[in-house]
């Protein structure tokens, strides 16, 4: 089978996939460490709004860190980073890189200043469900003036990364997250040691563990820059050239790359006036998700990124070509069955991982309609990670905007179109405009399920983004579709199809995953997922696909 390897060829003859193997290896130790993290979150505080409080706050800075790491900042640095390799000598990139960090280190320093000063009407705006004057508002505003200056070190970091990977070192950036899982997991277990007896509330501690984890992955990423000679000696650069072509790239990237992340900021803020407990569902339905895109997506996205760069640099459209048609394929390769996967196991993954401690059965329920809603974009979440570098690649900012744009007007629209038909369609949702006198605000509080709107909304408008994307790129005439595209597809669908039927006889025999032991739920889970797995991709060699095929060489 030639299909999927007719990738383009990366430098030192390593390929594609192992570049992204390796990227998905490292991500996957932070991703677990991810989910320990957010299960000691949910057996120390469980579902509060002391936590829904820390979440907004945490979200606004790490929103920065999408911005920078997966969004914005890496689709304007890198291509002019990759630019400046093939055409100038090893100072030019040096002078490149200090000109940047210089750059980019004085704007975030005014930014910090300017959040922290303004905190209270910077929450006010994110999270306007807060009323003004509670204590949840109180404690909100002083984690965001704690939790922010993390958007300067994990810039800062983001940077660095960008160079790494721009290198083909991708192991360093793809595991500095866990430091900020390590330094979240500490400071939950200090919480009831040290800020209980201090009469501080314990929610506090995560808002330094925040803090510390940005100066952490910073400075784990700086040894590996200092080998490559890249160390950099910051210093402003308004007028370089370089820095001036980074900023006009960036300032459309800013908007069309992070659609995604704009999306769930603007239903957090949503997810505010909601009823207790909706942006803790909320981000563990965000974080459970983070798994394939995590693991997969954003690992594709950052090794094809300077792999389509360097292609259209190079002037070879060919190349350019096979290196997107090998990452669509493998990301609906990934995107199909984790899209079944989590929906058909949203109660047994939700149960297993963090009912546990303070977080109810009642919660599982919440967290599973949410994440039930939300997974049905997975295939389109990960094709927009191919999809977007293919216009930033070849420094086209001004196409993503249009589509993101419409992305985020058809979030709003969708939102406010599935809460209102909670409300006038549904006895419960009747029933709160009843007893509210008809306020609509008070009503949405009381509805209990109505945060799973927000996550259908989400999906929604990922779908419209990926579509756009896809048209946008059929007319631009870069890329070339490859033969074998339609075996390709009915292979994946028979094997979704073996797994679906294997899952669903085995959740059909094991029901009532939230009464039983956290033991029993481990190994029934792990024996969802392997079976399903192994059905999966056995049905896919018996097809005839295999690893070799993968290769993008």
């Amino acid at each position: 089978m030639r299909q999927l390897e007719e990738g383009a060829a990366m430098s030192k003859g390593s390929g594609l996939l192992r570049s992204s193997a390796i990227f998905s290896a490292m991500t996957f130790i932070s991703r677990v460490s991810g989910l320990i993290r957010d299960q000691v979150y949910a057996v120390v505080f469980g579902a509060s709004p002391a936590m829904d409080a820390f979440f907004v706050a945490f979200r606004i800075p790490n929103f920065m860190r999408r911005l920078s790491a997966e969004g914005s900042f890496s689709m304007a640095f890198v291509p002019v980073l990759a630019e400046y390799k093939q055409k100038h000598d090893q100072a030019a990139v040096k002078e490149l890189i200090d000109r940047v960090s210089g750059t980019l280190s004085a704007f975030l320093l005014v930014l910090t200043a300017v959040v922290i000063f303004a905190a209270p009407w910077v929450m006010a705006l994110f999270a306007p469900g807060f009323e003004p004057g509670s204590e949840q508002y109180r404690m909100a505003t002083q984690m965001l003036q704690i939790t922010f200056p993390y958007a300067l070190f994990i810039s800062l970091a983001s940077l660095v990364g960008g160079v790494l990977n721009s290198y083909e070192k991708f192991a360093i950036p793809a595991l500095s997250p866990v430091l900020l899982n390590v330094s979240m997991i500490a400071a939950a277990v200090c919480a009831e040691r040290v800020f209980s007896p201090m009469g501080l509330n314990p929610v506090l501690a995560l808002a330094w563990g925040v803090l510390l984890a940005g100066v952490l992955q910073l400075g784990f990423q700086l040894p590996a820059l200092a080998k490559l000679g890249l160390l950099p000696r910051p210093r402003w650069g308004g007028a370089h050239e370089g820095v001036r072509k980074i900023m006009r790239l960036m300032v459309p990237t800013l908007f069309g790359s992070s659609v995604a992340q704009v999306n769930l900021l603007l239903n957090t803020a949503m997810a505010s006036f909601l009823i207790a407990g909706s942006v803790t569902w909320l981000y563990l339905t965000d974080r459970l998700l983070e798994f394939p895109l995590g693991m997969f997506g954003v690992a594709i996205g950052t090794v094809i990124l300077p792999h389509l760069s360097k292609r259209h640099a190079a002037t070879d459209p060919q190349g350019f070509s096979k290196g997107l048609d090998w990452g669509f394929r493998l990301c609906l390769l990934i995107g199909v069955p984790a899209c079944l996967g989590l929906v058909l196991c949203a109660e047994p993954l939700v149960a297993s991982l963090f009912q546990y401690g303070r977080l109810t059965a009642h919660d599982t329920a919440m967290i599973r309609l949410s994440l039930m809603a939300q997974s049905i974009a997975v295939p389109a979440f990960l094709l927009v990670k191919v999809l977007a570098p293919a216009f930033y690649s070849r420094q086209d900012t001004k196409t993503p905007v249009k589509s993101a744009v419409v992305s985020v007007i058809v979030n709003l629209v969708s939102t406010a179109s599935l809460l209102l038909a909670v409300l006038y369609l549904t006895e419960a949702g009747r029933a709160a405009l009843h007893s509210s006198g008809g306020d609509l605000r008070q009503a949405l509080g009381e509805v209990p399920g109505a945060h799973a709107c927000l996550a259908l909304a989400i999906a929604i408008a990922g779908w419209v983004n990926a579509l756009q994307l896809a048209w946008y790129l059929r007319r631009s005439k870069v890329y070339a579709r490859q033969p074998g595209w339609g075996r390709f597809l009915r292979q994946i669908a028979v094997a979704s199809v073996a797994m679906t039927v294997v899952v669903l006889g085995l959740l059909w025999f094991w029901t009532g995953w939230t009464g039983w032991p956290w033991w029993e739920r481990a190994w029934k889970l792990a024996v969802v997922v392997g079976a399903g797995g192994a059905f999966y991709g056995a049905a896919l060699w018996l097809q005839g696909i295999r690893m070799r095929d993968l290769r993008g060489h």
